[in-house]
């Protein structure tokens, strides 16, 4: 076993660690946070293979924007962000479709390749990773902050409604019982 080998056990680890906290904790901002773990031991991953551009791009689009528009969004709706039951979901089924949903994965993995040495081509540059991001897959990536975008609008129109509702609804309410006495 060499110490790339070492490596990407070690950062698989503390991922799966870090993901399976995720999903198990009932703090939604703790889960926020590990989920900046879980996504951090992915690009050490990428650093250990040597695609220090796409570990870059991870720490700066996932953990630099997704997770601080997750964060941003829990507090701007003001969503519970202490423990919760609302969180708390049937883990049996939940646990069960993981793991019937990873061994079917393993499985097919295992029937595709066997014990086969795989060919790995050349290694790939920056620019050529840029040129494929940027000519086949511009949309998808233009899709998603475009959905990013909305969605963080979409948590302060949210919040600004909820604090404007209830701010108004007492003399709102107010006008009607006066209406109805006039009559």
């Amino acid at each position: 076993m060499t110490t790339t080998d070492i490596l990407l056990c070690a950062l698989g680890a503390v991922a799966i660690g870090a993901a399976l906290r995720v999903v198990t904790t009932k703090h939604l901002v703790r889960a926020g946070l590990w989920l900046v773990v879980a996504l951090a031991a992915m690009a050490g991953c990428y650093l250990v293979l040597t695609a220090e551009l796409v570990a870059w791009v991870q720490v700066l689009i996932y953990v630099g924007a997704v997770v601080v528009l997750l964060l941003f969004a829990t507090m701007l709706t003001r969503a519970p962000i202490g423990p919760s039951d609302e969180l708390d979901r049937a883990r049996i089924p939940a646990a069960l479709i993981g793991l019937g949903s990873g061994g079917g994965l393993a499985a097919i993995l295992f029937i595709g390749y066997r014990w086969t040495r795989v060919e790995l081509s050349a290694p790939g540059t920056a620019a050529k990773l840029g040129a494929e991001i940027f000519s086949g897959w511009v949309l998808p990536f233009e899709v998603l902050s475009v959905l990013l975008l909305a969605a963080l609008v979409g948590a302060i129109v949210v919040s600004r409604a909820t604090g404007s509702l209830s701010s108004s609804a007492k003399p709102a309410s107010g006008l009607r019982e006066s209406k109805g006495a006039e009559r």
